[in-house]
């Protein structure tokens, strides 16, 4: 991502709306229900919680910022139709609501990517949400806003990153509890690096629970490379 795109832009950035990047790359989707598409992530800089196994702190600070035209500009230049805005913590933005809006005009799928602890019921409607509910293992359950899951559609998501069997048990009761999975695909998720893929299959299998076990594509194909 280069500032050199805010420079063409034929809007006055003084003015215009504008969100602070940390990056925008092409890469394949490594999560939700669009796994495995070529998909132009935009991930914005900030973010209020501090999970403990997040992998992007890096986009926690610093960042340039952009003019949303700008930003859609850089989108459509990688030809490709999906498109994921990501963090941090995107809805912390200010105008992170005007960039899904405008990405949405403009014809691309555009997916959100969000903790699930700010409001989501304002997102445009054509944008599909995928909910990262916090379990005690991210260090921030408390910090989720639980109304979020009442608004989801069928078509969104709601996951859950499982860091040991007392995050299953915790994330199994809250699916049952509130019946999540009539609502919407269910995503259980191994923390990567703290629990094996196979063991969080085995427990979803034991439980016989509606859910859909996801790990993260891009870290096979890639590590914990920046930007892939």
């Amino acid at each position: 991502m280069s500032a050199a795109a805010d420079s063409t832009d034929p809007i006055d950035a003084r003015t215009s709306p504008r969100v602070k990047l940390t990056e925008i790359f092409l890469s394949i989707q490594g999560e939700a229900d669009s796994v495995g598409w070529p998909t132009v992530f935009v991930r914005l800089t900030g973010c209020p919680l501090r999970c403990r196994y997040c992998d992007t702190e890096y986009a926690f600070y610093g960042g340039e910022w952009f003019t949303i035209e700008a930003t859609v500009a850089r989108v459509r230049e990688f030809r490709t139709s999906r498109v994921c805005v990501t963090g941090g913590e995107p809805l912390a933005q200010k105008h992170s609501l005007e960039l899904l809006r405008r990405l949405c005009d403009e014809g691309f799928s555009v997916s959100l990517e969000t903790s699930g602890a700010r409001d989501v019921s304002q997102v445009d409607p054509r944008v599909v949400r995928v909910v990262d509910v916090k379990t005690p293992g991210s260090g921030e359950s408390t910090r989720n806003l639980l109304q979020n899951l009442d608004v989801l559609r069928q078509d969104e998501q709601i996951k859950f990153v499982v860091c040991d069997r007392a995050d299953f048990e915790w994330a199994r009761d809250l699916v049952k509890e509130r019946a999540l999975a009539e609502q919407c695909t269910v995503l259980f998720s191994p923390s990567y690096g703290q629990v094996e893929p196979r063991d969080l299959a085995q427990w979803i299998l034991d439980e016989r629970l509606p859910v859909r076990l996801q790990v993260q594509l891009h870290k096979y194909l890639w590590g914990e490379a920046r930007g892939r």
